[in-house]
């Protein structure tokens, strides 16, 4: 009797990781401003954990614990942006119960990443522990990071391998993350993750701006250092600069959400601190909130040759698959605001996937499977 027990509080517990709670957005109706501080209202009483209990969330064994590696090699080593390779084999891996601490080389430790860095908060709680924009991460790399500002650099192409100091700038981690002067302003230094994981901090970014929409003024007055406030404009509402603002925006639409942050997203709600990210529940509030006009020529991706895609003449787009080491599982199709607009699964393991898309439209096409997430910008005419 007692295993039947055990066994059925297993099987609810995974039904109730797979879904967004039954009118969790119910009262998110509005727009603009307005809709973020109705989010704002869902999400900001959390249960706040604290600081170590991150280390604890990173190892966990839940089957939607995103902060290991289910989707690239699927070794269930940590899922570090800083050092994951999607296009061939990591430089090197942490053990999910690796220890935290500072390293001389990228790959001798691993800690915790504050994507939005503690010097802008005062190290104050709960942001300091919360698991939104706290990330397990290289060492090496987060303290090249230190307090900058993500963005684009100038002259990627340019980038030598980093020093030990990461001054000779453009420089790259053993993954390819990038730092360098900002494209916006060459006078700001900044980071800039690979494409895989540039929707993922912007949504981390826009969950900050709303989970802690009424202390983002002080923020900005109060915060300890200037870096970081590059990317911010002082407002509660608007949040950020609008260099910044556009560019997050671009990010969150050109590397749309994946399953791994899906994961994440249940896996804090449900066993960690009981509140979501509403950017990877619905994708298209970042649209309604701070209407951005953008201009999609600019969407641009790093190369990627594992697939190619093409279009036929009756709008079916082709996904190939050029690695015969990786296998394709799920084509997503998500609009121009975020929002996802069809699904294709590849039960029968074809290298090659025909997705029928009616409406004429621009479009990013998510290809993800065994050692491959992919995007691409698609125009149906």
């Amino acid at each position: 009797m007692k295993k039947n027990v055990l066994l059925i509080l297993i099987l609810i517990s995974n039904i109730a990781l797979a879904q967004i709670p039954n009118g969790y957005y119910n009262s998110a109706t509005g727009t603009g401003f307005q809709l973020k501080t109705q989010l704002h209202n869902i999400i900001k009483n959390f249960d706040s954990q604290s600081y170590n209990a991150l280390r604890d969330l990173y190892a966990s064994n839940n089957a939607k614990n995103g902060f290991r590696d289910r989707y690239y090699e699927n070794d269930l080593t940590i899922l570090d942006i800083y050092s994951e390779n999607p296009t061939g084999p990591d430089p090197y891996n942490f053990s999910a119960n690796e220890s935290m601490g500072s390293g001389a080389n990228e790959g001798d430790a691993m800690n915790r990443e504050h994507l939005i860095p503690q010097s802008y908060f005062n190290e104050a709680s709960p942001m300091v522990s919360d698991a939104f924009h706290i990330w397990p991460t290289d060492s090496k790399v987060n303290g090249w990071r230190g307090n900058f500002s993500f963005g684009e650099i100038i002259n990627p192409d340019n980038a030598a391998p980093c020093n030990s100091g990461a001054n000779n700038l453009p420089c790259k981690s053993k993954n390819g993350t990038l730092k360098g002067k900002f494209v916006g302003n060459n006078s700001i230094t900044v980071m800039e993750p690979i494409d895989e994981f540039k929707g993922d901090v912007a949504r981390a970014f826009f969950y900050f701006a709303t989970c802690y929409e009424n202390r983002m003024s002080n923020f900005y007055s109060t915060g300890s250092n200037s870096e970081v406030k590059a990317m911010f404009d002082g407002s509660n509402n608007k949040v950020f600069n609008e260099t910044f603002l556009q560019m997050l925006a671009q990010w969150h639409i050109m590397d749309p959400v994946s399953q791994r942050e899906q994961d994440i997203n249940d896996l804090i709600y449900y066993q960690h601190q009981s509140n979501r990210n509403p950017y990877i529940d619905h994708p298209e509030y970042v649209q309604q909130i701070w209407d951005i006009t953008m201009n999609t020529d600019d969407i641009n991706f790093q190369e990627r040759k594992d697939i190619s895609v093409y279009n036929t003449a009756d709008n079916t787009v082709v996904v190939k698959l050029e690695n015969d080491a990786k296998s394709i599982e799920n084509i997503s199709v998500f609009d121009m605001t975020g929002k996802l607009v069809q699904t294709q699964k590849n039960t029968s393991n074809q290298k090659e996937v025909r997705v029928k898309i009616d409406k004429k439209g621009i479009y990013i096409l998510k290809t993800e499977g065994k050692g491959l997430e992919v995007n691409k910008k698609i125009v149906i005419k």
